[in-house]
Formats: C-alpha cells, structure tokens, sequence
C-alpha cells in the first residue's frame, strides 16, 4: 500500500502537470459529448432533411442512356409510319374512295420480313343495292361478302374460278367496297415474279414489270395476298396496309388525269355493264386494259380530271365487287 502510494507520488514529482493533463483531457470530452447529444437533440426536432438521388453507377447510367434510345426510335417509327393511310381515309363514299385509292401505295410485310410494294393505277367501283353486278346487289348479305358490310377499310377477298383471288376495301355504304384491279411494282418486284410463278408453266419466259400486277388476281399473287386476309382492317393490319405517295423527281405528275371506263367483264349485267366506274391512271403503263374512247373524253384541265360521263358518279352511293366472271390472266 505504502509502495504503491510512493511510486503515485514520484510519477506526480517527474510529470507535476500529469494529473492535471489528464483531468483536462476528461473534460474537454465530456464538453465534446455535450455538444454532441444537443445538435442530436436538435436534429430530431427539425424537419426530416431532403433525399437526393445518388448519381447512377456506371452500368445504370449506360442502361439509362440505351433506354432513352430504344424511346427515341420509336417515336422516330411511328414518324415513319406516318404515311400509313387510317380509317379516315376509307371512311369516304364508295366512287370517291375507288378514285382515293389511286396512286396511292399498297404495302404487303411477308411471314419472313420481306416488304413488297405496288402502286394503285386502276381501280373497281360497284354501287350496291342496284348495282346488278355486285354481289351485294339489292342487299343480299351471305357468309362470303360480309367483309362488305363492315366498317370501311375492311378487306374482302373472294375466290373466283375454285382457284383466283381478289382484293376488295369497304367504303361507306350499305354493302360498299373497292376492287383494286392493278399496282404499279415499287419494291420487291424479284420475289413478285416468284410468287406469280407459282401459277405458271415451268419454262414459260420471265414476266415484265408491267405484267406482275395488271390484273386484280395477279396483284393478290404477286404479294401473296391469301383468303384468310378476308375481313382484315387494312387501317391497322400489320401485314398490310396503304400508304400515302410520295411523287419523286421533277417530272412527278402530282395530279395525274384519271380516266373513268367502263368496268370488265361484267357484259351481262345490262345497263350497269355500261357505268363509267372503273378508275384509272391515264398513260400509266401498268393498267391493265386501256380504253381510248374514255380516254377522249377526258377533260384536259389543271388538277385531277375525269371524264365528262362520270362526273354523275361523284354522289353518295356505295360500292361492291363484280361478278365472278371479271378476271384476266
């Protein structure tokens, strides 16, 4: 006891400012743990501090940045897409839509991504109810012609000959649709003459651009347009659709004269054999029948023209599909 009070003593002798060093230092750290507990006493009354977003890792930033692409894209698609026609478009009365439908473009996406594309140039209008050659004449409806009867923009495509088909598009109108009877090839024209092989003698001789498409059964062929397209909404299908043209170079004709003839084949429906309501480019090669009578009376005039004995036409009325007897191959 007596020792360990001697050697307290000495330490004190050799270092007289030890003891109070140390008293210092102890409350120096109770002043510190003082302050301390009144800013933590503080912080729990003040309101809750705003949260920030941590700046992303590198691997979050490159994702945020794909992401902003891939938004980027589509909308620049849907850009894209813009000359795609939609129901406004359809939604017109029958011969003014059969007249519509020329020049614009008809687009087919195959099962394996390939884009073919053709030119309207002729066109088909059947006014229904009295019109004998349609065959919604007087009303009939049946299980075949029901996509005439649909919305505009439904397509109905029928079969003629067990083995031919047709492409038609609804109007406005009781039982009103348009006969698209021959394209001008834009793109794909390789696997068009392909696909229209098919149907061909092995060896007969390659066909020419104009040949592929002048003809309602041969422009189902050549974009391999099939039954089961019946009752599709060509304003919204995306295996086909119409786009708007878009005339290129400077001796584009904007507004081409379109001639109005006579429908084919339909001799045996009496007067209505006679209408003017087959529509066509005048001078386009790709039509498939020309008719030099209509084209004489044609007016010659700026802007879209058509001739004198159609103007008539220009009305309300409805439009349906020929009679199965109208195909050329």
């Amino acid at each position: 006891m007596f020792y360990n009070k001697a050697k307290a003593s000495l330490r004190l002798i050799l270092n007289p400012t030890g003891a109070r060093y140390v008293r210092a230092m102890s409350s120096r750290k109770r002043k510190l743990r003082s302050v301390l507990k009144a800013g933590e006493n503080a912080d729990s009354s003040s309101p809750a501090p705003v949260k920030t977003a941590a700046p992303p890792a590198e691997g979050a930033a490159e994702r945020t940045r794909s992401t902003e692409t891939l938004t980027s894209q589509y909308f620049s698609n849907d850009h894209k897409c813009d000359a795609r026609l939609g129901e406004e478009f359809f939604n017109q009365p029958c011969v003014r839509l059969a007249k519509a439908f020329l020049g614009k473009v008809l687009v087919r996406r195959c099962a394996d991504g390939t884009v073919l594309k053709g030119r309207v140039v002729e066109t088909e209008a059947y006014l229904g109810g009295e019109d004998r050659a349609s065959h919604s004449a007087g009303g009939r409806r049946t299980e075949r012609n029901a996509a005439m009867f649909m919305k505009p923009g439904t397509i109905y495509v029928y079969q003629i000959y067990g083995i031919y088909l047709c492409m038609n598009v609804s109007s406005q109108g009781e039982g009103a649709a348009v006969l698209l009877r021959s394209l001008e090839p834009l793109q794909g024209q390789a696997v068009m003459r392909d696909l229209r092989a098919v149907r061909r003698r092995e060896g007969s001789r390659p066909l020419k651009d104009k040949e592929l498409c002048n003809g309602p059964s041969k422009l189902c062929q050549a974009l391999d347009i099939p039954r089961d397209f019946d009752q599709r909404d060509l304003a919204t299908d995306a295996e086909v659709w119409l786009e708007q043209d878009v005339p290129e170079g400077e001796g584009a004709q904007e507004h081409p004269e379109v001639v109005c003839a006579p429908r084919i084949g339909i001799e045996s429906h009496g007067e209505w054999a006679a209408k003017p309501l087959r529509f066509y480019l005048r001078g386009n090669p790709y039509v498939s029948v020309v008719n030099r009578q209509a084209e004489g009376q044609t007016q010659r005039q700026p802007g879209p023209t058509v001739s004198r004995s159609a103007q008539q036409w220009e009305t309300e009325g409805s439009i349906t599909v020929e009679n199965e007897d109208h195909v050329e191959n």
